[in-house]
């Protein structure tokens, strides 16, 4: 175990992989960890994380955030190759896995805890552990696998219920469940509140037996590598916060709608849009 900076209680925890992304043979920090805890952070939150990777690259805009980290050789490594419509995943390595003994018990009982697995690293049966904590999830990374050769695609979630029963919200994307909206309809019905993003088509919002669609402000899209984190964390600090998912959503559509105008983690928001963000909604 390596800790980055003195172990501090914290009031948004997140758990999963900080990835490798390749973008053109350059080595890079991403993974919804990443991108949510910076913008859990912007957000005026206190953030921990709880991970492994293998630190080939240095922390950079994370080194100021407390990281308890179980280190590997190397970290779960992504390729992104981005097309017109879609985008193919090259996994190169994945990290070792996380579980519920790996976090220290000063966090354990967190305001907020957020579930980020993007490879199958995280164990399912966490969601029993925190009775005293908002759960958020982002379940991609149990909604896929991948072949001999690192091409992920997407599968069946068997524990998709298990864990959505006990969680106070979830986010996917419409990608993740190949626009099968039967699938949409029956995790909805699992879930207390489901975001389901369409990118620049907006969300999907599921609550109480109740669907809204908040659509995205039309912007020029430069880069949408971590919209979906960006809007995730946005969307469970604004339900924590306000315990209003209507306006929850809109926030969150509206700060992720922004990331996309810049390239990369440059997309996590400033305070003035913050601010924006938060008069527009209201």
């Amino acid at each position: 175990m390596k800790q980055l900076t003195p172990l501090q209680p914290v009031d948004y925890l997140i758990i999963g992989h900080i990835t490798i992304d390749l973008i053109s043979g350059e080595k890079r920090l991403g993974g919804t960890t990443v991108y949510s805890a910076l913008t859990a952070q912007a957000l005026g939150f206190k953030v921990g994380i709880v991970t492994s990777w293998g630190s080939e690259v240095p922390p950079g805009p994370l080194a100021n955030l407390p990281i308890i980290n179980y280190p590997s050789e190397q970290s779960t490594t992504f390729e992104n190759l981005y097309f017109e419509s879609s985008r193919k995943q090259i996994l190169h390595h994945v990290a070792p896995s996380l579980d519920y003994y790996h976090i220290p018990e000063t966090w354990r009982n967190a305001p907020i805890v957020h579930l980020a697995p993007v490879a199958q690293e995280v164990e399912p049966s966490i969601v029993r552990n925190f009775p005293n904590s908002m759960l958020g999830v982002t379940p991609q990374g149990w909604m896929r696998a991948w072949d001999d050769q690192g091409r992920v695609h997407p599968v069946e979630w068997p524990e998709a219920r298990f864990v959505l029963e006990r969680s106070a919200a979830a986010v996917i994307s419409l990608h993740d469940i190949e626009g099968d909206e039967n699938r949409m309809e029956e995790m909805a019905a699992y879930c207390r509140v489901l975001a389901v993003t369409n990118g620049a088509s907006g969300v999907n919002l599921f609550w109480n037996g109740d669907v809204r669609r908040f659509s995205a402000p039309v912007v020029n899209e430069v880069d949408p590598t971590g919209a979906g984190d960006i809007f995730a964390t946005a969307f469970f600090t604004r339900l924590f916060t306000t315990r209003d998912p209507w306006e929850a959503s809109r926030f969150a559509t509206e700060i992720a709608s922004i990331s996309v105008t810049r390239p990369g983690l440059s997309g996590i928001p400033t305070p003035e849009e913050i601010t924006d963000c938060l008069v527009e909604v209201f």
